[in-house]
């Protein structure tokens, strides 16, 4: 590659550094106020149908006019579209009868519904397991929907309207959404991107690894965002996957069922302890991972929703219940009997769905009917219910039907009934201040040279000892500061200065302590060495390709590079450690390991990828000196 062509490349990988490195700090906390919620999951899921598919659809109707079109969702809600794009609340949802049913000369299959078109009396259409069209009054039939024995727009037809200025525009409702043909049914598309008709019933969990949210969908089952999706409206599609979390959460409702005699409706376990709740309120506790039962709450005036027990203090526990009685229940004296007391305190009239804690801060999120609410209550013995704050922000008008926290406590996710899954930084950070690794989020040891995030608001200064740790970025949502290369030790006492005053934070140092830049969503930040471009599912990396891997936490370079400063565009320093990288636990060649050319505390593995591949995703994960990254997803293709 000449002079010039290696100065393109380099600027390429910068704009995406710039890119990413700013997603890097968005992800600090803001008010309850005003979260800022993002849209990571969307109202349609890929079935491998026509397009995406939704939530399942009862009714269809054009306007008199044919310009606007209603769909009636299975929950009752009416909405309309002027654009078949963009879906919005109908405000006259009355159906006009403008399809009404007639009589044929014969039926394409039975128990099928006959609409015939207002403007083109010998075409009709038929509905049942599919979708049928005769043009001669019903003499010969057509299947419009079938491929293969299965249809193309999915199972369950409800409905069909056909436009009433073109015999061959039509709209089929069905158990997977709303569908249009505008050529009589010789082609499909579905409109389900934006409608809001997708139920997320529980999220089972949040981005790691490479992984994407996995939420369980009424009437799918397990599906994941996929974070690595090249297309941004791609990103928001479901995808299904086999979750075992499902599976041994329904093996053990049915297990405790006939265990106990009850329907179980919310189980959790937390090391040898295991708790079921029933649909009419009652609790019970096993001590011995399900041998023998206690019943710790004899009644209640609805169904246990969902049950959360810490895995690392399993004798604290938390309830959400429906109906109208108590609806937050707090234990944290199982091993002592068991005793649930009343958080609910002033949450307003309203079921609660979802229930989910950060224990080391005592704070709770529960998913409700009239939103996602928040409070801070004594996860270490019983007391005095707190009261309780809604998360506003610029989140849809919708009941709340699950609620998860990460695993670092750091983000929040909420599911909105027909809306999909939001993400914000979780609240109760907001004004605490946690320093993490800057690339994954992690609570993993600094390492000299290494990008830190802290989070919970501004820092004016870091120091630890005599030395200064540089702030390359600061705003009111939080900071990022670089380790000095010359830290040692392990461990240093840094000092935060921040508008509340001086912070003290213990920080475990090692010489090396490598983790792959990961986005909000789990994306990896993965680049095709040769054009610069993000690597993804839909920009798969080849066989006998060159990859760059953006990474912190690699240690010292030589020569020595000053802390603070960015690396050069020419001969960037190179790493001391001994780098080597991973494809599904087969060693991949590191051409090279350098400080990311123009940057601060970002550095650049080059791998070059086999002569042959499987195709897929393959897990990736580098080390420095022995010590392991985060692991991530990249797509291969031969």
């Amino acid at each position: 590659m000449c002079q010039a062509d290696t100065r393109r490349a380099k600027s390429r990988l910068l704009i995406g550094i710039l890119a990413f490195s700013g997603a890097v700090l968005a992800q600090a906390p803001s008010g309850i106020d005003n979260a800022d919620w993002r849209r990571i999951g969307g109202t349609s899921v890929d079935l491998m149908l026509a397009s995406p598919a939704g939530g399942p659809v009862d009714n269809v109707w054009f306007s008199s006019d044919g310009r606007t079109l209603y769909a009636r969702t299975r929950t009752g809600r009416v909405f309309e579209t002027i654009d078949f794009e963009n879906w919005t609340a109908a405000t006259r949802p009355l159906r006009p009868d403008n399809n009404p049913s007639v009589s044929v000369e014969r039926l394409p299959a039975p128990h099928v519904v006959v609409r015939a078109s207002p403007v083109d009396a010998s075409r009709v259409y038929g509905l049942g397991a599919h979708l049928y069209q005769s043009e001669d009054g019903g003499r010969t039939w057509t299947n419009l929907t079938s491929y293969k024995g299965q249809s193309v727009i999915g199972p369950g037809q409800r409905d069909v309207a056909i436009s009433p200025s073109d015999s061959s525009h039509i709209v089929v409702a069905n158990e997977r959404g709303v569908w249009r043909s505008l050529d009589g049914g010789l082609s499909w598309s579905g409109l389900n991107q934006f409608l809001p008709n997708l139920t997320v019933r529980r999220i089972l969990a949040a981005p790691v690894n490479g992984r994407g949210v996995v939420a369980e969908i009424e009437a799918v089952g397990a599906a994941e965002l996929s974070p690595a999706l090249s297309s941004a409206v791609r990103r928001y599609v479901w995808q299904p996957v086999r979750d075992a979390r499902m599976d041994r959460e329904a093996s053990a409702r049915g297990a405790y069922s006939a265990a106990l005699g009850a329907k179980i409706t919310a189980v959790a376990t937390a090391g040898d302890v295991a708790y079921a709740g029933s649909a009419d309120g009652r609790i019970w506790v096993s001590a011995d991972r399900g041998r023998s039962w206690t019943l710790s709450r004899t009644s209640g005036s609805g169904p246990v929703e969902r049950l959360f027990a810490d895995s690392q203090a399993p004798r604290v526990a938390l309830a959400a219940v429906g109906g109208s009685g108590p609806r937050v229940l707090r234990t944290t004296n199982m091993g002592a009997g068991g005793f649930w007391d009343d958080l609910t305190s002033n949450l307003p009239d309203a079921a609660v769905r979802d229930i989910t804690a950060d224990r080391a801060t005592g704070a709770v999120y529960v998913a409700t009917d009239r939103g996602v609410y928040f409070a801070r209550e004594d996860m270490e013995s019983a007391g005095p219910a707190a009261n309780w704050m809604q998360i506003g922000g610029n989140l849809p008008v919708a009941r709340a039907t699950a609620v998860q926290l990460d695993s670092a406590g750091n983000q929040l996710y909420v599911a909105l009934e027909g809306y999909g899954v939001y993400a914000t930084s979780a609240p109760h950070r907001a004004g605490a201040l946690r320093v993490v690794n800057a690339a994954d989020l992690s609570t993993r040891a600094a390492a000299p040279g290494s990008l830190l995030s802290v989070l919970g608001g501004p820092v004016r200064s870091a120091r630890a000892g005599d030395l200064d740790f540089p702030i390359l970025a600061s705003s009111a949502s939080g900071s990022q500061i670089q380790v000095p290369f010359e830290v040692t030790g392990k461990s240093v006492a840094l000092a935060l200065e921040a508008a509340a005053g001086r912070v003290s934070v213990g920080l475990a140092v090692e010489p090396t302590s490598p983790a792959i830049f990961v986005d909000r969503d789990g994306a990896p930040m993965l680049v095709d060495a040769d054009s610069g471009l993000m690597l993804d599912a839909g920009n798969t990396a080849r066989s006998n390709s060159r990859i760059h891997v953006l990474a912190t936490g690699l240690g010292r370079v030589t020569p020595n590079w000053p802390t603070g400063i960015p690396a050069p565009l020419e001969n960037p320093p190179a790493v001391k450690a001994a780098v080597r990288a991973y494809l599904d636990r087969a060693p991949v060649e590191v051409t090279r390991a350098i400080l990311a050319p123009g940057y601060v505390g970002f550095y650049v593995i080059e791998l070059q990828l086999p002569a042959l591949v499987n195709a897929g995703p393959a897990e990736l994960y580098v080390t420095a000196d022995g010590q392991e990254s985060n692991r991530v997803r990249v797509f291969l293709e031969p």
